[in-house]
């Protein structure tokens, strides 16, 4: 498949992107959080009706993921889905440009004494999470209590990727490209956490086949292998928006026990059982316009 032409930073094709980070710069700077939410459903609820076939990937996604609900109750969750993703998308404008004042009396966090004492064990550890609709604000508001590196991936679109990368620079120790596995190591031996999210659809050689609930698909095994080379600890990272609009709660779990294992399909099969009960605290939060079942080469593509 052919790569994807990249447009210069100053090409009439991404003038609207600049004239959207301006105005999600604005909207962090100058709202305050409960009214940035009230626009951010409604940018959701706008982006639901005019995008059917993202609308259409989540809907997929629910139904395989949760067939005990109901339909009217999948398609409540969907239209939830879409106003957790357009509040997702102005919180990346308060994870960016916001204030720590402004953040601090958001965040509600627990479990800090099990990354202290990973960390005191001098291996580093992996946070382990998962792609949610605010993952850039739990990320802005881990950074106000503990000292970490991100994995990435670089973005297409050169005035998203100016965004990404002045604040993984301002915020983060370190930001390292997702293939950059010796970097991670490295920076793991420095006895830094490093966050990791491998839960989207993957392929190729160190990818396999392991259920996410109970469908099978492609499953990132880097998360055993950066384990078993570094000796860090692997700790779930959880965060997500509280319901009542006080701000998000962020939990860090206590370490996996015997891992790695010896049978990479099990860590694999565990791995995404963690990112299950990471999506049980907010299901609606999860990034489900992601096809995550996409690209097996024997069950059929759902979508």
């Amino acid at each position: 498949m052919a790569k994807r032409r990249k447009h210069s930073p100053y090409s009439p094709l991404v003038w609207p992107s600049w004239a959207a980070l301006g105005l999600l710069w604005l909207i962090s700077r100058f709202l305050p959080y409960r009214t940035a939410l009230s626009f951010g459903r409604l940018l959701g609820r706008t982006t639901y009706r005019l995008s059917p076939r993202r609308r259409h990937i989540a809907a997929v996604n629910l139904a395989i993921c949760f067939p005990e609900l109901s339909e009217a109750q999948r398609a409540e969750r969907l239209r939830q889905h879409f106003d957790s993703l357009g509040i997702g998308m102005l919180m990346m404008g308060f994870a960016w440009w916001a204030s720590d004042e402004k953040l601090k009396p958001l965040v509600e966090i627990e479990g800090l004494e099990y990354l202290q004492a990973s960390l005191d064990k001098g291996r580093g550890v992996i946070l382990l999470s998962a792609h949610f609709t605010d993952l850039e604000m739990t990320g802005r508001l881990l950074s106000l209590h503990q000292r970490f590196a991100v994995m990435y991936r670089p973005h297409e679109n050169p005035a998203i990727e100016w965004a990404f990368s002045r604040n993984r620079q301002q915020r983060f120790e370190a930001a390292i490209p997702r293939n950059e596995i010796r970097q991670v190591v490295r920076t793991l031996k420095q006895n830094l956490p490093v966050w990791y999210a491998p839960d989207q659809s993957f392929k190729g050689r160190n990818s396999i086949l392991a259920p996410f609930f109970g469908e099978p698909a492609g499953t990132n095994t880097a998360t055993s292998r950066l384990a078993k080379i570094s000796g860090s600890d692997v700790i779930l990272f959880s965060g997500f928006r509280k319901q009542d609009e006080s701000g998000y709660r962020l939990i860090l779990h206590p370490p996996l026990e015997a891992f790695p294992g010896d049978d990479i399909q099990q860590d694999a099969t565990r791995i995404n059982g963690l990112i299950e009960q990471a999506i049980g605290y907010a299901p609606a939060q999860y990034l489900w316009i992601h096809r995550r079942f996409k690209k097996r080469k024997v069950i059929p593509d759902p979508y």
